[in-house]
């Protein structure tokens, strides 16, 4: 499907639009580098990323410079299939359909060639006798093996052909030259030998055909690559619980109406009425009713959650029993389980640096199996059994038969798409295939304490005010924060409007962050903010004021100075809540092998406080926003593999140092947008869960590089020896391929089991 997405980029180009598209016919990631290396080229794309295993490209593009369709034209000049108006997974399904019907035609075709190898197997040989003799006539086979090579096989040769045109090498050219050589060699046979006697009744000298070497490998070929995108659809179905999520249709109120359209046509402030049973279709807010959701497939919380009126309702959670009146905030493309739906595509898209390894390897590997094959047959024509070509030839073609890049393209991408997936359903989002990676490695999780550790909703505890009553200094605090979105100011707000104090109008705000904020209220210059906020402004506390301070803050509560023309007026504190899982998430961390430190910029004694009730040991309090990117960057000079945990906003510096920054999300753009990875409503559970899955997942990957490379390193040589016939080489190659498939697909029922151990 063409989607156009008008956007700011963060990459920093304004205005730019991005396709997402089904690509057809490529064989191997070689073919995915190519499209990659070429696209890139085309003035106005400034990014690209494409998937073999999932069959899609991603490009980033300036309208202005170049359009939708000759992006796809160059992909099709490329040899391969772009298509514009089709999802990833309907372009594998028709892929995979296409592929069903030539293994079938192919198989057919291949059994009665198969005769000839029973000479070769003893066991076998007395089956011979049982069979017609016309079965093993020379011209039949060479009409079977023509039709297999030439009709069957003829989508290799586009695509050896595409990429010989563009100077670069796939698994195309490989079967290709393998098969065809021992198509040609048997061919010549034929000829020689006669085209209409039996193989059984051949001269006792005659060469032997290898018509069914070519045909196997054909077949075994289009059996891998019939299992792998089979293989893809499955690691796809990861992602499709979002689109289950979707309600296509949303009933709205409008004069006293109840009008039924398509979600997308919802506009914001729109009544949507949801029904008992149904799956909310926007993201709004609860103005009637009471019921329970279930926001297990979006957020991977497994309980249902209690709705009431002023309650944030999600689309894709569904309700439960009573009817809601819901105002629109988002719908369609705008929600945040689209946006969420795409974060995870664009993680899919994306490569890991292991990844990448392997493609530039698969980039010289193709051109060094061609080398080594001629140097292959050279070595055994002229050293081995001189003058013995047709020895040569057979071992020569062996070899690239064996040769295997498919199971090193395949390592990486199909395991890593079935992780995302699978980290999605436990509301964690990842943005990019690296991030998991580096996940797998991390030593020591940092994590800040408001909205992080804590509720992130404080409250006001306790005013003591100087000189001026508690009221007029709640009204002073009000008017200074009205414009800030900070906890502390929000729950400064909250006190004077449950106070239902008249908030005055303030001028000529400065903000420091992490520190305070000054304005002029009621014609005085009027200060809020912390210690450090105080010691820098040379604020006069007296003595009272600072006993009250170092009294709540022994409690763990945290401290703000309020002050008029930099004389101290008042103290307020504030008291925010451990969260429920955040002690068992630090002693999971801590089984796993991974220290916590806290990290924030409230004073010492409700640093320590919190950290305390956590079980964390290790505490940095009075930490500005810089101090907290210092603290990264000195982490991780010291070698240690550091992953930060904040709110998204604050901490984004050190979000962004971290080697990995995961972001605490309530759902909100900039969370989403935050570090490289996003905790969907601040589940802090989900951090030992995203460990263990990133784990398993990067054990799997090695494990499929580990046989890949493996399987390389023993069969070549096996065949370079004449120790494998052809047919034997290139089955063995579909087979490493389908092995490192199955090896993938197994980490998901692997991580459904962990999920379901530690849900």
């Amino acid at each position: 499907m063409l989607s156009l997405i008008g956007e700011r980029i963060e990459h920093g180009f304004e205005n730019d639009c991005t396709i997402d598209f089904a690509v057809q016919g490529m064989s191997c990631s070689a073919c995915a580098a190519r499209i990659e290396k070429t696209v890139s080229k085309l003035n106005g794309v400034a990014m690209v990323a494409v998937s073999f295993p999932l069959r899609t490209a991603w490009v980033q593009f300036k309208p202005a410079e170049i359009h939708a369709k000759q992006i796809a034209e160059r992909v099709n000049q490329l040899g391969f299939i772009a298509m514009l108006n089709e999802t990833a997974k309907e372009g594998l399904h028709k892929e995979h359909r296409v592929l069903k019907l030539r293994l079938i035609i192919s198989a057919i075709l291949t059994l009665p060639l198969l005769i000839t190898m029973l000479h070769h197997m003893p066991l076998l040989t007395p089956l011979i006798n049982y069979l017609p003799a016309w079965l093993s006539f020379p011209w039949l086979q060479l009409i079977f093996a023509t039709v297999i090579q030439f009709v069957i096989g003829m989508p290799f040769y586009f695509g050896a052909y595409h990429a010989v045109r563009e100077r670069s090498a796939n698994m195309d050219v490989l079967v290709v030259i393998g098969t065809t050589a021992a198509y040609l060699y048997s061919h010549y046979a034929v000829f020689q030998n006669g085209l209409f006697h039996s193989n059984m009744d051949a001269a006792p000298h005659a060469p032997p055909l290898y018509f069914e070497t070519s045909a196997v490998v054909m077949t075994a070929v289009l059996l891998g690559k019939y299992i792998e995108t089979s293989a893809s659809l499955k690691a796809l179905s990861g992602t499709d619980g979002y689109d289950k999520l979707h309600n296509q249709n949303a009933v709205v109120e409008r004069a006293g109406e109840w009008i039924r359209m398509k979600a997308e046509f919802v506009r914001a402030g729109d009544i949507v009425i949801v029904q008992a049973g149904e799956v909310i279709p926007v993201d709004g807010r609860i103005t009637a009713g009471r019921s329970t959701a279930n926001e297990s497939l979006l957020t991977g919380e497994s309980l249902p959650v209690s709705k009431v009126e002023g309650d944030q309702a999600w689309a894709g959670t569904r309700n439960e029993t009573g009817l809601l009146r819901i105002r629109t905030q988002a719908a369609g493309h705008d929600t945040m389980l689209n946006r969420i739906q795409e974060l995870v595509r664009q993680a899919q898209r994306s490569k890991s640096a292991i990844q990448r390894n392997v493609d530039a390897a698969a980039s010289w590997f193709v051109p060094a199996m061609l080398v080594f094959a001629m140097s292959t047959i050279v070595l055994w024509g002229i050293f081995l059994e001189p003058g013995n070509w047709s020895k040569a030839l057979i071992c020569g073609i062996a070899v690239l038969l064996a040769a295997c890049p498919c199971a090193l393209g395949l390592a990486a991408p199909i395991s890593l798409v079935i992780a995302s997936g699978r980290l999605a359903k436990q509301g964690i989002i990842a943005k990019e295939a690296g991030a998991l990676e580096r996940l797998a490695s991390i030593q020591t999780v940092i994590f800040d304490k408001t909205g992080t550790l804590t509720e992130g909703r404080p409250r006001v505890s306790a005013v003591l005010s100087d000189q001026i009553s508690r009221s007029a200094l709640l009204r002073m605090a009000a008017a200074a924060e009205l414009q800030s979105t900070h906890p502390l100011s929000v729950a400064i707000l909250n006190e004077a409007g449950r106070l239902g104090l008249v908030i005055p109008a303030a001028s000529e705000y400065e903000f420091t962050e992490g520190g305070g904020v000054e304005a002029i209220v009621e014609e005085h210059r009027f200060g809020i903010g912390n210690a450090n906020f105080a010691h820098h402004r040379k604020w006069s506390l007296n003595d009272n004021l600072l006993a009250f301070a170092k009294q709540r803050e022994e409690l763990g509560e945290t401290v703000l100075y309020a002050a008029v023309a930099g004389k101290g007026i008042g103290v307020m504190a504030f008291s925010d809540s451990v969260k429920a899982h955040a002690r068992e998430t630090v002693k999971q961390l801590k089984e796993l092998g991974v220290s916590s430190i806290l990290a924030t910029g409230d004073h010492q004694a409700p640093a320590h406080a919190a950290a305390k009730a956590v079980g964390i040991l290790q505490v940095h309090a009075s930490m500005l926003p810089e101090r907290k990117l210092k603290l990264v960057e000195q982490m991780k000079r010291k070698g240690i593999r550091v992953a930060m945990a904040g709110d998204g906003w604050n901490d984004a510096p050190a979000l962004a140092a971290a080697d990995v920054g995961l972001a605490m999300g309530e759902g909100t753009d900039g969370a989403l947008q935050a570090g490289h990875m996003t905790l969907l409503f601040s589940r802090l559970q989900a951090i030992p869960e995203a460990i263990r899955i990133s784990r398993l997942t990067i054990r799997n990957v090695r494990q499929n590089l580990t046989f890949a490379f493996a399987y390389n390193v023993i069969v070549i040589p096996f065949a370079a020896m004449g120790l494998l016939e052809p047919w034997m080489a290139g089955t063995a190659m579909a087979l490493s391929s389908v092995s490192v498939v199955g090896n993938a697909l197994r980490l998901k029922g692997l991580l459904k089991r962990r999920a379901g151990v530690y849900s």
